[in-house]
């Protein structure tokens, strides 16, 4: 087991119950004697804290263990910038669902945290996706998404028209309202709303969920987590689509573009309290009936 000295915190922004959160957590860690690093972005809305501040994408660098406090979004956000450290990540619920921050503000939240600190955890490997964007064959743009690659209108309303690759092999040209190309992980998310499979996430594989298909023969397709996936956006319609990437990057396209998506060589470290049951978690989270053991 990994040994923790340096605990780096990054907490959601705009939420007077995260600050409180993390107050009371880092208090207790200095009282323990750990090191703690605060996001710079969480530290400038914390006046008087008195601890070491870094920038979140040279956190993962100083640090054994980041905690993130906030929902799955902030958990997102941090794997994007960490991932290249290799540094372990533990989320502290302050959102809705929680699927990747399962450790719950309560009474219980600093003694899951010490077992944690103790080597009492769980730990998952979770890949990420890489989309570069090309026009005329020039790579425009890259972003890295942990949950999802979406293709969508953006502000518009009509149908996007686009062709499809995988692994070099051309699968069809669909009209639609976009494309979901989602990893394990971002298959309880929206993927899931839009009718694709849950996943375990020890899976290596990829779900390609279509949006409203103009064709009712449009299914999700499952694909080895390694392929390699490219969206061609049809030339000759004047539609501008945007590909954003687990709802927190966005990048315009326009008629002509490629996009291809690909599997990151960095990797997310998802750190999980000992008992972590990812069904648990489902049935908890999507209100999935429940009767063994009741």
């Amino acid at each position: 087991m990994e040994e923790f000295r340096n605990i780096g915190i990054i907490g959601r922004l705009n939420s007077n119950k995260v600050i409180e959160t993390i107050k009371r957590l880092s208090r207790y860690l200095i009282e323990e004697g750990y090191h703690v690093i605060l996001d710079d972005r969480i530290a400038e809305v914390m006046p008087g804290h008195g601890l070491q501040v870094s920038k979140t994408n040279l956190l993962g660098e100083i640090s054994d263990l980041v905690i993130v406090v906030g929902g799955d979004g902030s958990l997102l956000g941090a794997a994007r910038a960490l991932a290249k450290y290799n540094t372990p990540v533990l989320g502290i619920n302050r959102g809705r669902l929680g699927f990747l921050t399962d450790i719950t503000p309560d009474d219980s939240m600093l003694d899951e945290v010490q077992a944690v600190l103790d080597g009492e955890y769980i730990s998952e490997i979770r890949f990420l996706l890489d989309a570069e964007i090309k026009r005329d064959g020039n790579p425009i743009a890259t972003a890295t998404a942990l949950n999802d690659v979406v293709l969508h209108p953006g502000k518009s309303t009509r149908m996007i028209a686009f062709d499809l690759w995988i692994e070099g092999q051309y699968v069809y040209r669909q009209r639609s309202d976009g494309l979901i190309v989602s990893t394990p992980t971002g298959s309880t998310a929206y993927s899931l709303s839009g009718g694709g499979p849950i996943m375990h996430p020890k899976l290596d594989a990829l779900v390609l969920v279509p949006m409203f298909p103009h064709t009712l023969s449009s299914r999700p397709i499952v694909v080895d987590g390694k392929s390699e996936i490219k969206i061609v956006i049809d030339p000759d319609q004047g539609l501008y689509p945007t590909i954003s990437c687990d709802g927190q990057t966005h990048i315009p396209c326009a008629p002509g573009d490629s996009v291809t998506i690909r599997k990151k060589s960095h990797k997310l470290k998802l750190i999980h309290p000992k008992g972590h049951n990812f069904y648990e978690i489902c049935r908890t989270k999507l209100g999935w009936s429940s009767h063994y053991g009741d």
